[in-house]
């Protein structure tokens, strides 16, 4: 129930975002909008106020603003028409219509982080000298060093921070190191041999060789009470750097150092935000942040029929001061159609095989 709910929660309200952004600017530029909807396929609920038919439909893994011209038939289209009509609007306001919608889910990051900073506070982590995991048969595990466990000391070095645990495994050049750990009220000593192993990134790329106890530090934060101007100033430093991390994933996804397999859906996204929401709200709120990132840059891809493909046409438009040929947009957007189709079909094969496991 709770990964239900807040599946729907996360993923409901970053899709009412970035439609939202469609909306405003389409009325903004006096676009006649027809329909705004939530999810795809049959209609579930809905009311028409003024103009809009507001719409909640049955698969919530998108959404869609339905403006008035937006494939006109000039033959059709009486004159007086013409003025709430998206395609007779400039190239920069059609322009402005479909990047709001990403755009808006960019703000929307920058917002989330925002309140968590100015009501919560900043968090900082806590440099400490505990033990938060110890990696399945790794020389600490061996050796018997357990999660929860604070080190002391590691030979003739005392550890006064983890850096120090860091530089003391580093430079033991696999040499059997004494480790001095307090455990509950007790001060153990153990003896461990370090094995050289490969620290990756977050991509999983190697980045260096250096020998390693297989520990890793308790994640312990602190949040600091900051005023709205520093947590403003966090919230975009938070947003822009899950937007470098976002961007260089569909990067190294390219490069195929993030093997494909790797890849989840709107299942993988449930479990998360489920686990998320069990973990605190402000796990999720962060989870969420990054998400709005992830739909905001995606929706920026130059593929036809995401909001990137239709900028791509607005700008060959705007160089060649006439529109790309009818037809050749149809046939780009049934090619895109057909991408999204089978990117669909391998995530949601990706989160059954882990589901699996």
């Amino acid at each position: 129930m709770t990964t239900t709910l807040s599946f729907i929660l996360v993923l409901g309200l970053l899709i009412f975002v970035h439609e939202l952004g469609h909306f405003l600017f389409a009325k903004l530029f006096g676009v006649r909008v027809l329909k705004f909807s939530l999810g795809f396929g049959p209609r579930l609920a809905g009311k028409t106020f003024g103009e809009t038919e507001y719409v909640i439909s049955a698969f919530p893994l998108g959404g869609f603003v339905k403006m008035y011209g937006e494939n006109p038939d000039d033959k059709e289209m009486l004159i007086e028409d013409k003025s709430v009509s998206f395609a007779h609007k400039t190239v920069l306001q059609r322009f402005g219509i479909v990047v709001a919608g990403p755009v808006f889910n960019l703000l929307f990051s920058v917002f989330l982080f925002f309140m968590v900073f100015a009501f919560v506070g900043v968090p900082t982590s806590i440099d400490s000298t505990t033990i938060g995991r110890v990696s399945v048969d790794s020389p600490a595990e061996r050796s018997g060093l357990e999660t929860g466990d604070k080190i002391l000391q590691i030979n003739e070095r005392k550890t006064l921070g983890w850096i120090d645990v860091l530089e003391s495994v580093k430079n033991s050049k696999g040499k059997p190191i004494s480790v001095v750990v307090k455990r509950d009220s007790e001060r153990l000593i153990f003896h461990v041999v370090p094995a050289m192993d490969t620290v990756k990134n977050v991509f999983g790329e190697e980045v260096e060789q250096r020998f390693m106890i297989g520990i890793m530090k308790n994640d312990d934060i602190a949040y600091d009470n900051v005023g709205f101007i520093k947590a403003f100033e966090n919230a975009l430093l938070q947003t822009w750097m899950y937007i470098q991390i976002t961007v260089m994933g569909f990067v190294k996804i390219v490069q195929r150092v993030v093997p494909a397999s790797e890849l989840g859906g709107p299942i993988l996204i449930a479990q998360i935000a489920g686990e998320q929401m069990r973990a605190g709200w402000v796990n999720l709120i962060y989870f969420m942040g990054l998400l709005s990132v992830n739909l905001g840059i995606l929706n920026l891809l130059p593929i036809p029929v995401l909001d990137g493909g239709h900028l791509v046409f607005l700008t060959l438009e705007g160089v060649r001061r006439k529109p790309i040929a009818e037809r050749a947009q149809i046939v780009a957007q049934q090619i895109g159609m057909g991408l999204l189709g089978t990117l669909m079909i391998f995530v949601f094969y990706n989160d059954i095989v882990r589901m699996l496991k």
